[in-house]
């Protein structure tokens, strides 16, 4: 499903907007940076779903642009047959943020979907946005084109949230193989969660309504389904699940407006905490990402804020653009990967005639620790032992957060007078350097209160062994 909440710069200490979130699906996830590149003429990507698909569909190319952006995003495994690797978005090198969430279409356009269903899939979306969007408007504008060009290889209905320094663009895809997609500004007092993404009432009177963009069929095709006769028009009742805000997306919207009326405002500390809540966040988040919507002096300093799982259990830390890699305890690894059971660090069945018999993980990734398991263990560890174990938890990660994001700011500040001296190499060696040592530093942590709270779960007595997990109360 996943999760994004986006705070418009009036509301923002700092004076810029920021994009918080995480994806929300089981399967392995690792942090990448993907360079820029250059393509020939006549180059064409795979898109869309097969066969195996929850919702079925064939494989096809389009057409690929011939540069594409270096940005940094989440990958993962599996998600309902969608063939991998797969992304809920990112940031890329002009300043647009991506995160995609779930949002159903109603059952009929579920029903009437075809199961030879083609073009891009919501992650296709995502990753062609990141590749090629230089503002969020554009990113709709690119994701509108292609649909309409190609299809849309649906799972249900869908939303992406695409963010830059200026605002930000809620677009719902809806199901059933018609194209149909609907797209709301958000201002600079905009504050909006989407899980599922929504878009209420639609000014279809106002076509050239400048805080609103649809697909050509958005109104007529309703009136010809019977959906809707005039009047308003509420995209959520005629075309998504008719429940309009849910319950989550209402407590945290009003927990952000309420912290935002402070004479502080919303720090780096809030959004933190808006993806960390144990009223949002457990086992099903596989990651958290919070991006600050800024413009800074070189595009190598855009960066976003990463935890390697659901952050309950991890510690934020800054990644940036311009850094070479993530260190291997942060990238790929064999746990929870879709398919890495059957395979082998061998290549014995490889040679003698055996398919698919050798892990995709590199070894030497393998030999490291992984961020994604040991966060885990501790998220594991903290719902046995309950509320205050994670009350412990919170409050070292806040602490080691508040200490960092100083520490960051002054790192900035240091790396734009290197880069403003031409000490390109120099400054982009530092970031790297910054940055894989406070991501390890984190996953440190994690590990040291794991134990901690290993040994205090052992003190207690044998633990009951249960065929139902415990967790925190969640809204969704």
């Amino acid at each position: 499903m996943s999760y994004a909440i986006y705070i418009g710069r009036n509301h923002s200490r700092t004076s810029h907007a920021w994009l918080g979130g995480y994806g929300d699906e089981p399967s392995s996830h690792w942090l990448e940076i993907v360079p820029a590149a250059d393509h020939p003429a006549g180059a064409t990507i795979g898109v869309g779903v097969g066969a195996e698909a929850d919702m079925p569909g064939v494989r096809s190319s389009i057409p690929q642009v011939g540069h594409t952006l270096r940005h940094m995003r989440v990958s993962y495994s599996y998600y309902k047959g969608v063939p991998a690797p797969i992304t809920n978005g990112g940031v890329n090198e002009k300043g647009v943020a991506v995160r995609d969430v779930w949002s159903t279409s109603r059952d009929e356009l579920i029903a009437m979907t075809p199961v030879d269903q083609t073009g891009p899939n919501y992650s296709d979306l995502a990753r062609v946005a990141l590749e090629r969007a230089g503002t969020a408007r554009a990113a709709v504008e690119i994701c509108g084109a292609l649909i309409a060009e190609h299809g849309e290889s649906t799972y249900g209905g869908n939303s992406h949230l695409f963010a830059d320094a200026d605002e930000a663009w809620v677009m719902i895809q809806f199901a059933g193989g018609k194209g149909l997609w609907v797209a709301e500004r958000l201002g600079p007092d905009a504050i909006r969660a989407s899980r599922p993404g929504y878009v209420l009432e639609v000014p279809v009177d106002t076509p050239d309504h400048p805080d609103f963009l649809w697909s050509p069929n958005f109104v007529s095709f309703a009136r010809e389904m019977g959906w809707y006769a005039g009047g308003p028009f509420d995209a959520n009742t005629v075309y998504g699940d008719g429940k309009g805000r849910w319950d989550g997306v209402c407590w945290i919207e009003a927990e952000m407006a309420e912290r935002a009326a402070r004479a502080g405002k919303i720090g780096i500390e809030d959004v933190i905490w808006a993806v960390r809540t144990e009223r949002l966040t457990g086992d099903t988040a596989g990651y958290g990402q919070v991006v600050p919507l800024v413009t800074p002096a070189d595009p190598d300093l855009y960066m976003m804020w990463h935890a390697p799982t659901g952050a309950i259990a991890a510690p934020f830390a800054p990644v940036f653009l311009g850094q070479r890699d993530v260190p291997a305890e942060f990238g790929p690894h064999r746990y929870l990967t879709t398919g890495e059971s059957h395979r082998f660090m061998d290549l014995r069945k490889a040679v003698s005639g055996g398919v698919d018999t050798v892990s995709l993980v590199p070894q030497a990734a393998e030999a490291t620790r992984s961020a994604v398991a040991e966060s885990k263990r501790l998220m594991y560890l903290l719902h046995l032992l309950g509320e205050d174990a994670l009350a412990r938890a919170t409050r070292a990660f806040a602490a080691r957060e508040a200490a960092l994001a100083g520490r960051t700011e002054r790192l900035q500040r240091v790396v734009e007078a290197a880069l403003a001296a031409g000490l390109r190499e120099d400054a982009l060696g530092l970031l790297g350097e910054f940055s894989a040592s406070e991501l390890r530093a984190g996953l440190d942590m994690v590990m040291a209160l794991a134990g901690g709270f290993a040994a205090e779960l052992s003190a207690l007595g044998p633990v009951e062994a249960r065929q139902e997990p415990v967790a925190f109360l969640q809204l969704w």
